[in-house]
């Protein structure tokens, strides 16, 4: 559980560990559960039966200006988005 504590760069209580353990149990659980169902001659999910999807060529557009792309930022420093640190060293 540490190890997933770590990954997810979260500090949990004992209480929340506990819990959070006893869901991913739960989570395992019904995924096992799932892998159990007959499945033969079920046709696979499609959301849009007979559709396709329109797909069309990348093609490099023009930037929005610096100034415009940053109007609307919480924060900027230096031309930059400036964002909180997701690491600390």
């Amino acid at each position: 559980m540490a190890k997933v504590e770590a990954l997810a760069g979260l500090r949990l209580t004992p209480e929340e560990r506990e819990q959070l353990r006893a869901d991913l149990a739960k989570i395992l659980a019904y995924f096992q559960k799932l892998q159990e169902v007959n499945t033969e001659g079920v046709t696979p999910f499609s959301p849009l039966p007979g559709q396709t999807n329109a797909l069309r060529e990348d093609e490099p557009g023009p930037s929005l200006p610096q100034e415009e792309a940053l109007r609307n930022a919480p924060e900027s420093e230096g031309g930059y988005f400036r964002v909180p640190p997701l690491f600390s060293a």
